[in-house]
């Protein structure tokens, strides 16, 4: 009899001490488990606080490129048009102070262009094809160099926080080449293949040796940004031989 009692003791602690082992087990994984929801939504929460702060600094950039824009547009453009029909309006001749209106009517519609620029309504309003096709045009009116864009594809129904990044990393790169490359052409291609879509930026300059790690962080901001977005950021240049850049897109 005692032989059955021991046997049955112990056959109560066991399940009693193997109980307590799978609850433990249980709550190590409830609490592990709970950590871990903790620790991702702390994650995503630093991933939202990088991504709005970055769209944030985007901004502000491009109303500063835009504001810069602005600045010479109102001195180098508008001014010259001013002056013109000042000097229409001060001749006794009637024909002058017809081409006067003229002048002082097209004056009136560039500035009513420029105000738009002011604020990033038009962000919403154009398409990455026509930000680059504007973009190039720009470039070739000042004469730098000839420009020219390819595109078996257009970028629409962009989410504004992708267009917004991706236009301010086509002004940098574009800036970066007319600043540091002296280039002939600037050619851009916007692509799609499968489930890729790729905008591809190269110039004819100077280039540099890609494979020597950069001082600056101007490659490696442009690089986060686009990552940002869940895109990629790649560049090749050898020296004499000019860069590429390659953008490739989220789907």
């Amino acid at each position: 009899m005692d032989t059955v009692e021991s046997s049955v003791y112990i056959i109560i602690f066991s399940t009693l001490f193997l109980g307590g082992i799978m609850s433990t087990f249980v709550i190590s994984m409830v609490f592990i488990h709970r950590q871990r929801q903790v620790q991702n939504r702390q994650k995503l929460d630093q991933i939202k606080l990088e991504h709005e702060k970055t769209l944030l600094n985007i901004e502000n950039e491009i109303q500063q490129e835009t504001l810069g824009h602005v600045g010479r547009e109102l001195h180098d453009n508008i001014g010259q048009l001013l002056s013109l029909a000042k000097l229409n309006f001060g001749s006794i001749k009637p024909e002058k102070h017809a081409a006067g209106r003229e002048i002082l009517t097209q004056a009136i519609q560039e500035v009513r262009g420029l105000s738009k620029e002011l604020n990033l309504d038009w962000v919403e309003e154009i398409s990455i094809n026509e930000f680059i096709a504007q973009q190039l045009q720009k470039i070739q009116d000042t004469g730098h160099c000839q420009t020219s864009l390819a595109a078996d594809y257009e970028l629409l129904d962009l989410p504004k926080d992708h267009k917004l990044v991706l236009i301010r990393v086509i002004q940098e790169s574009l800036n970066n080449a007319l600043k540091h490359a002296s280039p002939d052409k600037i050619e851009i291609s916007i692509t799609a293949n499968g489930n890729s879509r790729q905008l591809r930026i190269k110039d004819d300059g100077r280039g540099f040796d890609s494979s020597m790690a950069s001082t600056g962080s101007g490659m490696f901001n442009l690089k986060k940004r686009m990552e940002t977005i869940g895109g990629s950021f790649e560049l090749t240049s050898m020296v004499g031989k000019g860069t590429e850049i390659i953008l490739t897109l989220p789907n």
